[in-house]
């Protein structure tokens, strides 16, 4: 299952033309800064927006296509949405809001999925309240339920963690992480939060004033040191696979091994072997040339300089890949090798004297590495 889209749309202020992809599985995060058209490309998948031009399908299922004068309701898409005011109706309970589109559903889902869904987001002891009675999170949830169980063909999340305070996105994320992992739909999720992205998503897709500026991997887009000024001046990094080998709970740290290097990060409470995605932010990277001793930070990394981006302004971004053989570079780009950033001052390159093919060392302290645990 997947969702292709090329459409445009003339708005007050700008001309929406985006045109992308949305593979299966996993999350797709449509990102960009506010106004840059995001909900807009939601509304037109939802069906409540209409383009101007283009087309919008799922696999060989077509919602819309201008020259074809196909445009289906929104009943007729099999698509679910949870918007970040949630939309819940306020005069029925909770167990009414959940069953509301399922009910209307020719393709139900088999009762026991039905159940692992109400299981899985905890929400039994909601049934019978109604919205106004529940927190923030529990109405978020229970929208994500009721979209769930409509068992729609697509899943589309509308920054659904953007009015919620710290405390109750910290309670969401693990239920996205869930869906993420065994739910096998395409889910298109709309943020301008860099870390949202980091911690959730598989894909994504760039977009600017309604354009469509770069889709890929998550790994590889986050890295992408062109596209930093959207991610937020200190917010551009790396996003890392790795898998957990041993653990100190005595000492709160996990031993991780990333591309043949071992890294430490704060304790993150599972077995060995489970895998792992971490975040590591470029203002956060260190470089030295030697590796250092007696210090703080305890991932020290050999690596190899393959990109100095020298854009203006009093810093510089510096992309290494791990290890320092003679083909790290060239390995690097055909093979996948892991890359981190560095984002330091343009005097503290001059001091070093960087250079590409330099073999340096990253140094990042334990502290600053997000990780995040993964299913799958």
């Amino acid at each position: 299952m997947s969702i292709g889209v090329n459409v445009e749309r003339n708005l007050k202020t700008f001309q929406l033309s985006a045109e992308f992809n949305i593979p299966e599985p996993g999350i797709t995060a449509l990102f960009g800064p506010s106004g840059s058209g995001k909900t807009t490309l939601v509304n037109m998948i939802a069906g409540l927006v209409r383009p101007d031009r283009g087309h919008i399908q799922i696999n060989d299922h077509v919602l819309f296509e201008h020259s074809r004068g196909i445009n289906l309701p929104v009943r007729k898409r099999r698509v679910g949405c949870v918007f970040q005011d949630n939309r819940l109706f306020p005069h029925k309970s909770v167990r009414d809001n959940l069953f509301y589109g399922a009910r209307r559903n020719p393709h139900k889902l088999p009762q026991d999925e039905q159940q692992a869904i109400l299981e899985m987001l905890d929400i039994w002891d909601l049934m019978d309240r109604r919205p106004n009675l529940l927190s923030g999170g529990e109405k978020q949830r229970v929208a994500l339920g009721r979209a769930l169980l409509s068992n729609p063909d697509v899943l589309l999340l509308d920054e659904p963690l953007s009015a919620l305070d710290h405390a109750r996105k910290q309670e969401i994320l693990p239920y996205l992480e869930w869906l993420r992992d065994h739910r096998k739909i395409p889910i298109l999720y709309v943020t301008h939060a860099i870390d949202e992205v980091a911690r959730l998503a598989d894909h994504m897709v760039i977009i600017d004033q309604g354009k469509t500026l770069a889709t890929g991997s998550v790994f590889d887009m986050l890295g992408r040191t062109d596209l930093a000024p959207l991610a937020g001046r200190f917010d551009a990094g790396t996003v890392l696979a790795a898998r957990i080998v041993s653990r100190d709970p005595k000492a709160e740290v996990s031993f991780l091994e990333c591309g043949g290097q071992r890294l430490v990060v704060p304790y993150l409470g599972r077995p060995k072997s489970n895998r792992v995605r971490l975040h590591i932010r470029a203002r956060d990277v260190m470089i030295a040339r030697t590796p250092p001793h007696d210090i703080s930070a305890n991932n020290i990394i050999p690596v190899t300089v393959t990109k100095i981006s020298d854009e203006p302004g009093d810093t510089i971004d510096v992309t290494m890949c791990f290890g320092q053989d003679a083909d790290a570079t060239l390995l690097a780009e055909t093979s996948g090798r892991p890359k981190i950033h560095a984002r330091i001052t343009k005097w503290s390159g001059s001091r070093l004297k960087l250079q590409p093919h330099q073999k340096v060392f990253a140094v990042i302290k334990s502290v600053t590495v997000n990780g995040q645990l993964r299913d799958r």
